[in-house]
């Protein structure tokens, strides 16, 4: 992973040279911090410590428990299911991947519909083996399955933690299982049992996703000009604090569309905290410079835009023409044409002083995607040590599942009374 910051300075708001001087000794102090914290296993801080922890054979054991399956489903919500697509979407497979993790029964009906259930792996996934979402779409695929005539038991995998419904179920039925691991949100579990049992039921290469996570992690240093993910944390931090308040991730390739969603979910819930934070947005290019572009350059001057893209691409030309203004796309390729775009937007933000960060891989497989998750993973907690803010909790969402059980009955919580005090201004 590369980080170019040029473009984020002297803009408004803005960096400068000399603003990144003075950061970076608190990002050595902070580096220092997440260090400690990773050597120590810490909650939270063992997350970037999953390249060297992750367990492949365990993984790999789990999922032959199965035939190679036409289709893998996971079950899940947030954390639990963001990086298991986000690695699925990113990579080609003969194996169609497909996420619940919504309650939509429009969506839900209309998926199971079209799934091949006696051929399909059902990847159920919740760390505390209790979440409401999870579990009820469970026991729906799992009804799907027996009305189908389909032995569900034959067809599950459970990856959860080591005590609640879901431990109590897969122990009951000795279903294959994976353990949730210690000490990881599940915003930070990409690199682990949740995000890559649907890799390896895929066939792709886990040990190459864990070795890119290793790059990152040996990339990390105490100083942001040694390291692309500290740069990015600490220039991300350090406009927020000038007033860029909203993070818009435009990768520019279709395959990275998903990690926008994953990458959305990984900054909000863990730094918008305290009146802090930065809203992340998600874009892709080139499909969205024929819109948000238009906000992003011309709009309230309260924006950064991470643009990034993988350096090689497949080879797709584009055919020669004689229609008139289209000669001179003949002879090149869609490729060519994206990073043109690509760079087009930089160069246009640039122009009208909008701040931008450029974010590259070199392609979009196994390795560089465990990188590129590792480095915003690692950006994100260094953010949240230089902004001060709890990174790893999430009291707010914790206080909508509380409403949300409350007023479906499972159990006296006194957030689901708030429910009630609803105000109304009524149109009808």
């Amino acid at each position: 992973m590369r980080v170019d910051l040029g473009n984020a300075l002297e803009t408004t708001p803005g960096l400068t040279t000399a603003t990144l001087d003075r950061l970076d000794d608190r990002v050595a102090a902070a580096h220092e911090r997440i260090a400690a914290g990773m050597a120590d296993d810490e909650f939270g801080y063992a997350a970037l410590t999953l390249p060297e922890t992750a367990d492949p054979d365990a993984i790999r054991a789990a999922v032959d428990s199965f035939d190679r399956p036409e289709a893998v489903l996971t079950v899940g919500i947030g954390g639990s299911a963001l990086g298991a697509a986000t690695l699925s979407n990113a990579l080609e497979s003969d194996v169609d991947a497909y996420v619940l993790d919504n309650v939509d029964p429009d969506d839900t009906r209309a998926l199971l519909a079209d799934l091949p259930l006696g051929d399909t792996v059902v990847n159920v996934v919740s760390k505390s083996g209790t979440t409401a979402e999870t579990l009820a779409n469970f026991l729906v695929v799992r009804e799907a399955m027996a009305d189908a005539g389909v032995d569900w038991t034959e067809r599950t995998l459970v990856t959860t933690g080591e005590s609640g419904n879901l431990r109590d179920l897969a122990d009951r039925h000795d279903l294959p299982s994976l353990p949730v691991p210690d000490g990881v949100p599940g915003r930070f579990s990409a690199l682990s049992t949740v995000g890559l049992a649907v890799a390896a039921l895929q066939g792709h290469d886990v040990e190459a996703v864990l070795a890119g996570g290793r790059d990152g992690m040996e990339s990390l240093a105490g100083s942001l000009y040694e390291s692309p993910a500290y740069a990015y944390g600490a220039a991300t931090y350090a406009l927020a604090e000038r007033g860029a308040r909203t993070n818009a991730v435009m990768p520019y390739a279709e395959s990275l569309e998903t990690f926008a969603e994953w990458f959305a979910q990984l900054w909000a819930e863990s730094l918008g905290k305290d009146g802090l934070g930065q809203t992340p947005a998600r874009a892709l290019g080139a499909t969205d410079q024929h819109s948000q572009l238009q906000l992003y350059r011309a709009g309230p001057p309260d924006k950064l835009i991470s643009l990034i893209r993988p350096t090689e691409r497949a080879a797709v030309e584009i055919p020669e023409t004689d229609l008139d203004g289209l000669a001179y796309l003949g002879g090149s390729s869609l490729g060519g044409l994206l990073d043109a775009e690509f760079e087009a937007t930089e160069a246009s933000l640039a122009a009208a002083g909008v701040p931008n960060v450029r974010v590259e891989i070199d392609r979009v497989d196994e390795r560089a995607l465990g990188e590129l998750l590792f480095g915003m993973e690692s950006a994100c907690v260094l953010y949240g040590e230089l902004a001060s803010v709890s990174t790893f909790t999430q009291p707010a969402v914790e206080w909508g599942k509380k409403a949300a059980r409350g007023l479906l009955g499972g159990g006296d919580f006194p957030e689901a009374e708030a429910v009630a005090e609803k105000r109304e201004l009524r149109i009808d």
